[in-house]
């Protein structure tokens, strides 16, 4: 065997950075479905909860009032 061929065996054996990478790919794809998701559901959302000053914000201070 030759000198490259133990670094190439050597290269292609090592798995010290596989775990890292997993995670790494774990992440970006939370990150992209997050994106697509609020991108989806995020008009729907606005006109669910409203704007702070005449949807869910005006209900939870009025809420908070007849307490």
């Amino acid at each position: 065997m030759t000198k490259f061929d133990k670094i190439l065996f050597m290269f292609l054996e090592d798995e010290s950075g596989a775990t890292a990478i997993e995670y790494g790919l774990i992440a970006a794809m939370m990150a992209v479905a997050s994106i697509v998701s609020f991108t989806a559901f995020g008009n729907g959302l606005q006109n669910v909860f409203g704007s702070t000053s005449s949807g869910a914000g005006a209900a939870i201070t009025d809420a908070a009032a007849n307490i």
